[in-house]
């Protein structure tokens, strides 16, 4: 695990005094206007570093939104009064060579990289560039501007404590809002049908447009498009964007939090977590903004406190775990699986119709919300056994608000149960069952949710009792799948005997599904 919170912060060398010989490096995910590396004289520097533009072929509106995100923030700064040096290099260690020699800095400051490479970069840059470095904590996480004293294991806890911690719906006597810590079991409704506000949208501005035009040359390798980019990329749209949801999606959010829609790629979401992530908007400012909501009557607690629970629950818990596990994360693969990712996770092209509107989903935005991510994509992958690093590098790519912290972890972690149950204590399977209640999905699909075998059956019934069968010893030992376990005692050994043999042909011939 890494050790550097906020009880931990230190400088690698005996910093400069003399502010004008100071630069702040911001990194292109931490545009906050409060940075902790901002103050008066100091320079700053951005990079946008061709090696990491680069790294993989990632969707081209996460680029186009880092990148002219990066080049609003230098002109708020600008016209706040500091220098500025936004900076074009290879990569970061030349790029900050270049701004070194330029301007004669003799003290780099930065803030803790949220993602484990950077971080671990940022700690060799004393050595390299021959000069102080310090580095500060990554305050834009809440566990790292209030640390628990002793962070609980299991996210509940650690919710509880962050809850605590912030204050955030906690009544003067300490217990929670409306006497109860969790209310996810109202959450958990079909979509009804009901209009559902569309986002409010920016149009790209000259700026934009022209950071579109150069990355499509820049990053020849980027997969889905940017023609139709109109997501926020200054801290006033991430604002509007904030208030937009507030006013018009909040109060329905709750109850169809889970909810599926194959009209309805939003339904009642956010879509923040891209502004979250590039430290535009506060975590803090965000969940605040739902709770004055609820106190003034405008959205329903359970509705609030669900979407509390993501921000300061689950995406908290998410970076904690992720740098308690990490390096050894990456490699996890609890349940052997080794099968490659289907090649219709790249096109769409798939008879199961959850799958292919899903994914066509993803490839042309770069988002889905995180039930579709979980139950529809990581469930098939799991129960069809493909190799987790395949499925975490698909996510990383695809997805506008993916960084290595906030995957990882939710990927091999929670959703492939591949770390041994670190993040999540019960895998996340689910037959065709779950996807027909939660969505409107299966009607119209090739194939038929109700049936475990047969050439019509739906894949994701036929692997999950496969599963199920395959695993039975390991997870009758996990008191939270009992049921699920139980229900094999309902199979004939006829019966184990077709889906296992139907789950062989099925497996055999992934890409034809």
């Amino acid at each position: 695990g890494d050790p550097y919170f906020a009880a931990n912060a230190k400088s690698f060398l005996v910093p400069a005094m003399n502010t004008a010989l100071e630069s702040v490096w911001i990194l292109g995910d931490q545009l906050s206007p409060t940075h902790p590396g901002l103050a008066p004289g100091r320079r700053v520097v951005l990079i946008e570093s061709s090696a990491r533009l680069n790294q993989r072929p990632y969707h081209r509106r996460k680029l186009v939104l880092i990148i002219s995100a990066m080049l609003h923030y230098a002109a708020e700064l600008r016209a706040a009064g500091y220098e500025v040096d936004l900076r074009a290099a290879p990569d970061f260690l030349s790029g900050l060579s270049e701004h070194i020699t330029t301007f004669g800095i003799r003290h780099l400051i930065c803030v803790a990289a949220a993602e484990y490479a950077t971080r671990q970069f940022q700690r060799s840059l004393a050595a390299e560039l021959g000069i102080a470095v310090t580095i500060l904590p990554n305050t834009l996480f809440l566990v790292e501007r209030y640390p628990p004293a002793r962070p609980p294991a299991l996210m509940e806890p650690f919710y509880r404590a962050m809850r605590r911690q912030t204050g955030l719906l906690i009544e003067p006597d300490g217990e929670p809002t409306g006497g109860a810590w969790n209310l996810d079991r109202e959450n958990r409704r079909r979509y009804d049908g009901r209009p559902v506000p569309p986002p409010v949208r920016f149009p790209p501005d000259h700026i934009t447009r022209q950071v579109i035009a150069e990355l499509a040359v820049a990053c020849p390798n980027a997969i889905g498009s940017a023609d139709h980019f109109d997501l926020a990329v200054t801290r006033e749209q991430a604002l509007a964007a904030l208030d937009d949801f507030i006013a018009h999606r909040l109060p329905a959010f709750g109850p169809f939090e889970d909810a599926m829609s194959a009209e309805h790629e939003l339904l009642f979401h956010s879509q923040l977590s891209p502004l979250l992530n590039i430290g535009l908007l506060d975590p803090l400012e965000t969940a605040q903004a739902a709770v004055a909501a609820y106190q003034r009557g405008h959205a329903p607690l359970a509705s609030v406190e669900g979407f509390v629970r993501q921000i300061i629950g689950w995406r908290e818990y998410i970076y904690y775990r992720y740098w308690e596990l990490m390096p050894d994360l990456l490699q996890a693969n609890a349940w052997g699986a080794e099968r490659p990712l289907p090649e219709w996770y790249w096109t769409g092209k798939t008879r199961m119709r959850c799958l292919s509107h899903v994914i066509e989903r993803v490839l042309r935005s770069g988002y889905c919300h995180h039930i579709e991510r979980l139950m529809v994509l990581c469930n098939f992958a799991l129960l069809a056994g493909v190799r987790p690093q395949a499925v975490n590098d698909w996510f990383l790519e695809c997805y506008v608000d993916a960084y290595e912290w906030v995957v990882t972890p939710n990927v091999i972690g929670m959703g492939l149960n591949a770390d041994g149950g670190r993040t999540a204590t019960k895998p996340y399977i689910a037959s065709a069952a779950y996807i027909d209640k939660m969505s409107d999905y299966c009607k119209g699909c090739f194939y038929d949710c109700k049936a475990r075998v047969g050439p019509r059956a739906c894949p994701f019934n036929t692997l999950y009792w496969n599963f199920l069968i395959t695993h039975e010893e390991r997870l009758r030992a996990n008191p939270r799948l009992g049921p699920a376990v139980l229900g094999l005692r309902r199979l004939s050994a006829a019966e184990r005997e077709a889906i296992m043999t139907r789950s062989q042909s099925l497996l055999g011939l992934m890409g034809e599904l």
